[in-house]
């Protein structure tokens, strides 16, 4: 009985190495073809009516950090396999919700971009879509204190979901 485990067990482990072996899954989670060896990030413009002054850069070098850490795909300053571009759409501050006084006890910051994704092997990979997350904060808050905060979590949620679709398939 020990040695049957033992076979199915080996069995398993030929299967899986073989389907990472042969691009159909990887131990880190991305399902990235492998013909793509490299990704370049364009700068995001902010094309928002409103805007924070740092949103950009902070889109722009949080996606290319995300793809550093998160794969093994080597950077390069334009024309990668990946090539990402886009912009900021939206950025709103309204409230959430009101008490009985009418006043607003929430205000949600809402950040929007449009991403293209251009991948130079293989075209189905390929994407244009429409990405917006929030936060909610006190409204009895200024918004300047808060703002950098809420920024930096709407940026990483963004960029997450970004990730996702171009490297996960999600």
């Amino acid at each position: 009985m020990g040695s049957r485990t033992s076979v199915v067990w080996n069995m398993g482990l030929l299967v899986l190495l073989f389907m990472q072996s042969c691009g159909l899954y990887s131990f880190s989670g991305t399902s990235i073809p492998q013909e793509v060896k490299s990704f370049s990030v364009n700068y995001f413009e902010n094309n928002a009516p409103i805007n924070s002054p740092l949103l950009s850069q902070t889109i722009t070098e949080g996606l290319k950090q995300k793809f550093i850490s998160e794969t093994n795909l080597s950077i390069t300053e334009k024309d990668g396999d990946f090539d990402f571009s886009g912009e900021i759409t939206s950025f709103v501050v309204a409230p959430v919700s009101a008490q009985s006084t009418d006043n607003a006890q929430l205000n949600r910051l809402t950040i929007s971009m449009n991403v293209r994704l251009v991948c130079a092997s293989d075209d189905k990979i390929s994407f244009e879509q429409s990405f917006s997350n929030f936060q909610d904060f006190d409204a009895t808050l200024n918004f300047s204190d808060v703002e950098n905060d809420l920024v930096d979590e709407i940026s990483t949620m963004l960029i997450q979901s970004i990730f996702n679709k171009a490297a996960i398939n999600w």
